[in-house]
C-alpha cells in the first residue's frame, strides 16, 4: 500500500499525474480535429472527389 501513498507525497503526485493525463489527451484531440479539418479541406479544393 506503500506505492499508493507515494512515501507521503501522494496529495502531490497523483494531482500531477492527472493534470499531465489532461494535457496529454487535450492535445491528442486538438492534434486529432485540425488533422480531420485539414484533411476536409484539401478534399474541398481539391474538388470533393
Amino acid at each position: 500500500m506503500s506505492f499508493w501513498s507515494m512515501g507521503g507525497y501522494a496529495a502531490y503526485i497523483w494531482p500531477a499525474y492527472a493534470v499531465s493525463a489532461v494535457g496529454l489527451i487535450g492535445a491528442l484531440v486538438w492534434t486529432l480535429s485540425a488533422y480531420a479539418a485539414a484533411k476536409k479541406r484539401v478534399k474541398d479544393l481539391e474538388g470533393g472527389k
